[in-house]
């Protein structure tokens, strides 16, 4: 789709898969793109070839799946970001899994770490470490001493695809997966849309509702659908 190619599976197959992965030693990363990342991916050919370069590419928004089917390829349901770590995380804690969380603004990691070993009691948040921090190597030093076997990487889009494709080989955790600002769901700073919303796929919405600031943001949707439709007619297969 314009470019990105995106894995056709359910929340449930693709934390599946993530847990293989894992549990097999498999090195790679994970991300999950909404239309603005794919609409960025048309910008940018590093962040591309980061994204397309992931193990898994999750279709993180109702946009993608709206734009699937209009090429006439249609997935067969989106895969959030914040259900799909819900899920491993679950999958994790029954064999005492060890998770890094990285990113987001000091102390939030910490708050959402608290809140994950209760939730989560198998599961070992192995250390935390705010996205703040210019020193690469520091940040990697620490993430290895921690001896993850899942690191999350939460700093945004596109800043924390480029720092997978760039990183993950370097850090010993098994998988890496970007998930913008998960930590600050999980930590309580930010309230998650209600499940009525988010089965009606107004996610987006309500998100919109509780930060007009992201108005600006929402404004790339409708260019975004208008290049799909521009795409399928084309027969350009979604290029």
């Amino acid at each position: 789709m314009l470019g990105v190619g995106f894995d056709d599976m359910t929340v449930a197959e693709a934390a599946k898969r993530a847990a293989e992965m894992i549990s097999g030693g498999e090195r790679g990363y994970v991300v999950t793109p909404n239309p603005e990342i794919v609409w960025m991916c048309r910008k940018s050919s590093a962040l591309r070839e980061a994204v397309n370069g992931a193990s898994l590419v999750l279709a993180d928004g109702v946009g993608v799946t709206l734009g699937a089917r209009i090429l006439g390829r249609p997935l067969r349901g989106r895969v959030p970001g914040i259900d799909f770590i819900d899920t491993l995380f679950g999958l994790m804690s029954l064999s005492g899994g060890r998770v890094f969380l990285f990113g987001a603004k000091p102390g939030v990691a910490e708050a959402a770490s608290e809140k994950l070993r209760r939730r989560y009691p198998g599961l070992v948040v192995a250390g935390v470490c705010d996205g703040y921090s210019d020193d690469v190597s520091a940040v990697i030093g620490k993430i290895n001493a921690a001896a993850p076997d899942l690191l999350v990487v939460c700093l945004g889009a596109p800043k924390q695809e480029l720092w997978m494709a760039q990183n993950a080989r370097h850090v010993s955790a098994a998988l890496c997966v970007g998930l913008g600002g998960a930590l600050d769901v999980f930590a309580g700073a930010v309230r998650r849309a209600p499940a009525p919303w988010r089965r009606l796929g107004l996610e987006w919405l309500y998100r919109l509702i509780s930060d007009p600031r992201r108005l600006k943001r929402m404004a790339i949707l409708p260019q975004y659908l208008l290049a799909v439709i521009w795409s399928g007619l084309r027969g350009k297969g979604g290029r």
